[in-house]
């Protein structure tokens, strides 16, 4: 029977591999770490107290005990061509832009970050011998890392089960594979073109690679279980390694927001991935965190007629609040004013307590009333395209969201804010393009999944309308009540919930 161990030592345990590793692991998982700390103790035969200050000293069986923990550690389950449509932007859009660009040189260097067994820099090289030949006469160079050694053995010797090649197509399987018993053995061809090599990434030597060497890095399902501050350190040591333009792939649930701002965003292939800035093209700040303020509310949850679009039930509902505002104010009962900020607080805190109080005009004016120098500018251009959005100024909302996002490119907020102009002006592509993006950016946002429902329902595709709003539902149950308040439009999280209800019945009657 296994070792039970109380809270504060899985604690102890989970800070020791959070320092060697880099890894974090969420309270879910105190269960797992238990069970791999009672599989260390059993396999060095060291007591608890022992073990884990040998662990955590520069102990002769710590860098030996490193590597069996990181077996324990990382045991992950992938496949060849996994997450096919980044393997498809590789071959038709990635390769063949880098190739034109190393001509010259005649060299191309790909780095699997966080490979595993394998699976994923061999669906590269065989990518390449299939559809780039040319570049066998190139230096080529295919590197792959990974912290657990099982894996890399596992991946040195090329041999499959039939399970890691499911998603592998039937003519790339006869070509470069042949059975072996139950399993499949990778041609050596194939398997002579990646380098392997066991390598904790959450250190920071040695190097990825020389500075501005690699032209490729994919880096799928790594950062999420690192700290964020490895995670935020290890993407700077990418950026540095590979060369200006140079592409980086991470996971579906991954992104850079909040790690970097050395990339562009790209989106092709029904995928997201990204491209290292050229030299000397601005790095923006990160935008701050808004404060948590409380809510007002108050949309019937009636659903939208097709020819009505989010951003004009917005401006209605806008234009209603500024009207019995201001009728309470003829008849002798005023609207609630906000209390003046501090001398120090600046017009930004003026304006998000008019906006607070669904003064939308009054929340504007104080906003363009703000000096340039005013801290957060990133902050106040959201918000200033907001209070655009509501008044119905979907040209400058526009012009707005266009210099925030040049200053910060990984914006959830205004993309999801130019979702809502392009929809006014009648681009849905567009709009669509957008939300897509901001939901790629922050997964836990509900606004862009509530319009990406509205936007299918209006061009009649109701599978796609059902699947948003359901999303949007979970999201809006936890969303942050400040991105409600900034990007609901008007309406709180209960009549929020209601539309997406009242859309989903809309959309099951048209089955």
């Amino acid at each position: 029977m296994k070792q039970r161990f109380d809270q504060e030592s899985v604690e102890r345990f989970a800070k020791l591999v959070g320092e060697k590793f880099g890894l974090y692991f969420e309270e879910s998982k105190c269960g797992f770490l238990s069970e791999v700390l009672a599989n260390r103790l059993e396999g060095t035969g060291l007591p608890l107290e022992i073990y884990l200050a040998r662990l955590g000293a520069c102990d002769p069986m710590s860098d030996v005990e490193l590597r069996a923990l990181a077996e324990e550690l990382t045991v992950s389950e992938t496949y060849f061509f996994r997450n096919s449509d980044q393997f498809r932007a590789l071959v038709e859009t990635v390769l063949p832009e880098r190739i034109r660009v190393r001509s010259g040189q005649r060299t191309l260097r790909i780095l699997s970050a966080g490979c595993s067994s394998g699976e994923e820099p061999y669906s590269i090289a065989i990518l390449i011998r299939d559809h780039f030949p040319e570049l066998l006469d190139w230096e080529l160079s295919i590197q792959a890392l990974d912290l657990n050694p099982r894996s890399i053995e596992r991946a040195r010797k090329g041999r499959y089960s039939a399970w890691s090649l499911r998603e592998t197509p039937a003519g790339i399987r006869s070509k470069w594979f042949h059975p072996e018993g139950r399993d499949f053995v990778l041609a050596d061809e194939i398997r002579a073109m990646v380098a392997f090599q066991e390598r904790n990434l959450s250190l920071e030597s040695p190097p990825l690679g020389l500075p501005d060497s690699l032209d490729v890095v994919f880096c799928r399902n790594v950062i999420m279980y690192f700290l964020p501050h490895r995670a935020q350190r290890f993407i700077q040591r990418v950026t540095t390694a590979l060369v200006p333009d140079g592409y980086l792939f991470l996971g579906h649930a991954e992104t850079l927001r909040g790690l970097s701002h050395d990339f562009h965003l790209r989106h092709t292939h029904g995928t997201f991935y990204y491209q290292r800035k050229e030299a000397g093209e601005e790095i923006s700040r990160p935008l701050p965190s808004l404060e948590s303020l409380p809510l007002s509310s108050g949309f019937s949850g009636v659903v939208l007629s097709d020819d009505v679009s989010w951003v004009e039930a917005i401006q209605k509902a806008s234009q209603r609040i500024e009207t019995l505002a201001a009728s309470r104010s003829v008849v002798g009962q005023p609207a609630a004013r906000a209390a003046p900020p501090a001398p120090d607080t600046g017009n930004l805190v003026r304006a998000f307590e008019f906006l607070q109080n669904e003064r939308y005009g009054e929340a504007l004016a104080c906003v363009d009333a703000a000096p340039p120098s005013e801290p957060r500018d990133t902050e106040t251009l959201l918000l200033r395209a907001v209070l655009l959005v509501h008044g119905g100024n979907l040209k400058e909302a526009q012009e707005t969201c266009e210099k925030l996002l040049k200053a910060d490119e990984l914006n959830a907020g205004a993309h999801y804010v130019m979702a809502l102009c392009r929809e006014g002006l009648e681009d849905y592509e567009g709009a669509t393009e957008h939300d897509q993006i901001a939901g790629y950016l922050d997964s836990a946002f509900a606004m862009p999944r509530l319009h990406l429902g509205l936007l299918a329902r209006r061009r009649g595709d109701p599978e796609a309308a059902r699947r948003e709003f359901d999303s949007a539902l979970l999201l809006l149950e936890r969303e942050d009540p400040s991105r409600i308040l900034l990007f609901g439009g008007g309406f709180g999280r209960e009549a929020l919930t209601g539309l997406c209800r009242a859309e989903l019945a809309a959309v099951g009657e048209k089955r």
